[in-house]
This record gives C-alpha cells, sequence and structure tokens, in this order.
C-alpha cells in the first residue's frame, strides 16, 4: 500500500520543524550536534510526527502542518523515537550495523557519542514541549502523556526491558502483548493523544484516540514482525531475520505468520472503530492506520 497522498506535505513539515528545533552542526559541542542530526535526518517517514498532527487536524482542521499546535509535541516524539532507535542499535542492546539503509550511529561516531546523542535528543524533547506556546494547562497534560508512554511502567522502556528479557524463552501471549503494547504502541498512543490535547479536545476525545492510538500501534509492531520474516534487509533498510538471529518475542515466532496477519488486521479494525464518532474529520487518520498494517516495509 501507499502513502497516503497528504503524508508527503506532512512530512517536509516536519522535516523543517526539526531542522529548526534542532542545535546546528556548528554549534558547540559539534560532535553530539552533528551525531544527532545524522540520527533525525537519516530517512524515517515520521510516521509519529504525523499522526500527531493529523490527530489535531480532527479538532483544528484549517491549521497548515507548519502551524499546528501540535508540531513541538510532534517533534518532540520524534526526537525520543529517534533516541530509543540511537540506543536500541548499540551492542549492549540489538547490536545493529544498518538503521534506514544508514550506518548506525555508534557505527558512525562511536559507542560514547551514540549514547550521548540519544540522551541528548531525549532532554531536548522535553525543552521543546516546554517551549511550546501552547497552555500551561495542555502543555502539563502533553508533558504527562509522553513521559508515562516513554517511561518504565507500559511504557517504551519498561517495554525494551521485557523484550531484551525474554530473549531465547518461551513466553505466552500475554507477555507478549506487553512488550509490544509497551515498547513500540505506548508512544505511538502518546502521538495521537498529545496530537489532541494539543488542538483542545475534550476528555471524552481523547480517551477514545488514546485507544486508537494504542491499538493501531500495537498492530503496527505485529506488522514489524511480519516484515521482518518476509522483507530482505534493502527493503527494510534494517537487518532482517534479526528478530530471528536474536531469539526475539514475536507475533510469528509464537502465532506463526499467517494468524500474525490476521492478528494486524483485526487489531486494525478494532482501532479504525474508534474513529467512528469523528466522522469525515478523521478520514486521514484511517488512512494512516490502513497504511500502518498493510505496508510491505
Amino acid at each position: 500500500m501507499n502513502l497516503p497522498d497528504f503524508f508527503e506535505q506532512d512530512r517536509l513539515a516536519v522535516d523543517s520543524a526539526l531542522d529548526r528545533l534542532l542545535p546546528a552542526e556548528t554549534t558547540e559541542p559539534v560532535s553530539i550536534h552533528t551525531a544527532m542530526r545524522y540520527s533525525v535526518f537519516a530517512g524515517g517517514k515520521r510516521i509519529r510526527p504525523i499522526l500527531c498532527l493529523e490527530a489535531a487536524r480532527i479538532f483544528e482542521p484549517d491549521a497548515r502542518p507548519d502551524t499546528s499546535p501540535a508540531m513541538h509535541a510532534a517533534c518532540a516524539i520524534e526526537f525520543i523515537h529517534t533516541y530509543s532507535l540511537i540506543h536500541d542499535d548499540l551492542p549492549a542492546l540489538d547490536n545493529d550495523d544498518l538503521r534506514r539503509g544508514k550506518p548506525t550511529c555508534h557505527k558512525q561516531f562511536g559507542e560514547a557519542t551514540a549514547i550521548l546523542a540519544g540522551d541528548g535528543l531525549l532532554t531536548l524533547a522535553f525543552q521543546i514541549i516546554g517551549e511550546s506556546s501552547t497552555s500551561a494547562e495542555r502543555t502539563l497534560a502533553i508533558l504527562q502523556e509522553v513521559s508515562s508512554a516513554a517511561g518504565t511502567v507500559n511504557g517504551m522502556v519498561g517495554g525494551q526491558v521485557a523484550d531484551l528479557e525474554s530473549e531465547g524463552k518461551r513466553v505466552e501471549p500475554q507477555t507478549l502483548e506487553y512488550i509490544h503494547r509497551s515498547k513500540t504502541a505506548a508512544l505511538i498512543r502518546a502521538s495521537v493523544s498529545t496530537g489532541a490535547i494539543s488542538a483542545g479536545a475534550g476528555i471524552a476525545d481523547v480517551a477514545r484516540l488514546r485507544k486508537f492510538g494504542e491499538t493501531i500501534g500495537w498492530a503496527f509492531q505485529v506488522t514489524d514482525d511480519i516484515l521482518d520474516v518476509e522483507e530482505s534487509s534493502a527493503a527494510l533498510g534494517k537487518t532482517a531475520g534479526k528478530d530471528i538471529a536474536q531469539k526475539k518475542a514475536t507475533y510469528p515466532g509464537v502465532f506463526g505468520v499467517a494468524q500474525s496477519h490476521e492478528i494486524a488486521a483485526k487489531l486494525a479494525n478494532d482501532a479504525i472503530t474508534q474513529l467512528d464518532s469523528f466522522g469525515e474529520r478523521a478520514s486521514r487518520l484511517r488512512a494512516l492506520a490502513e497504511f500502518l498494517v498493510q505496508r510491505r516495509a
């Protein structure tokens, strides 16, 4: 499935904002800012920030991507996502040499600089949220959403720990669900909910979109598991077959590829159902949800 037509406009706006919010390569210390920019601009699709912008669009349909009230949150989430990839690729964790078709940060700049580049991006993310023009009340709610999603309790770091501790072990379906909902779905959930909060959505609407984000994020990771089995390294932009080689807990490993496809499709349908009350206003989020599950790389 191809990317939706609006995706490129959003992506260009996000890239422009990321460029503006990141310190220039000439800013001291030059080495760390060069490494941070290298990883941020290594070719990501910007799925998470675009989900954030399109969630905001439901409530502020006339806002252009470059003027969206959600843009600071969108960029902050992309910085957190990139930091997690830099650290995931390190020898102590996934030990990968390739990310988005390019040498990983530690291969390009060394392990020490890669660790600090990740630290820098995580810290910058919260600085950017604090500096946004959104009201203090909304800023606080966004900080709570993002920090929870990136943390240890049902968040990204907690999921990464469970993923690491499950390597080489036979895992139960509930453990696999916890890993995927925490490691990947939590940050996607925050992408959607913070977009809604930035645009002034009410509590009930934020809750519906939070559920949409978590469920489509879960489906997204199931699809990633499948692609690791079915696609090449060239298509993925990272090392294919890595999950099997490292004996990771994956949906194909537990349920098989065919049933994993069925699970991803059901999760996507469940997620899209959460958008029913928004009607046509959520058409772009529906298109993104379909892409995330039907994509081939």
